[in-house]
């Protein structure tokens, strides 16, 4: 995990999570007292990982808690006074809240932060996955729209104008998503002439 952001009212919890956060080789740390702030920076930018140390001035946590785990990629600990973790837990969890017990115990903060960790590198991998696979999907969209055009305006087959643009790619030794670009800017340019 590279950053991370707390979100704690109390100074003492703030440098105590600093440092468990340090010794887990946590380059950059951004501390908030509130939710409000809290709210505001993540509109701004990304945290891998975000501790909500509950309860907080303006709210209770768990709503923000909550939202961030919903709308962002970021990992979520929340820790809450253990007379509220069983029911604080309960509703979470099933938005990725991972919820630890107050006064926090090292052991269990490390297996948090452990899982967070986990889940913050398969995240990252999908986005990554997902990425590539729009991108490819991108790709196909434009080659279709460009045998599209070989197919109106050059009276091709759907197969010599497949035909056409792979030995276009092989022969200028340039993917066939550039030489359907090609094909789609000469049409434009072509449309624009008449």
């Amino acid at each position: 995990m590279e950053s991370a952001l707390i979100v704690s009212h109390t100074d003492k919890s703030a440098v105590y999570l600093t440092e468990l956060l340090d010794a887990a080789s946590v380059k950059h740390i951004a501390v908030l007292p509130s939710c409000g702030e809290a709210r505001r920076l993540l509109l701004e930018r990304d945290f891998d990982l975000v501790i909500v140390n509950a309860p907080l001035r303006d709210e209770s946590g768990e709503s923000l808690s909550r939202h961030i785990a919903a709308k962002s990629l970021s990992q979520v600990i929340l820790a809450v006074k253990s007379e509220y973790f069983d029911a604080v837990s309960a509703a979470c969890e099933g938005d990725g809240v991972l919820t630890v017990s107050k006064p926090v115990n090292r052991a269990i903060f490390w297996s948090a932060l452990t899982l967070a960790k986990a889940a913050c590198s398969r995240l990252k991998r999908m986005q990554t996955e997902n990425a590539r696979l729009k991108q490819k999907i991108e790709d196909i969209r434009m080659i279709d729209r460009a045998k599209c055009i070989l197919i109106s305006f050059m009276g091709m087959s759907e197969q010599d104008a497949h035909r056409y643009i792979e030995k276009q790619a092989m022969d200028m030794r340039a993917a066939k998503r550039v030489i359907a670009e090609g094909i789609l800017r000469t049409y434009e340019n072509y449309q624009e002439a008449e």
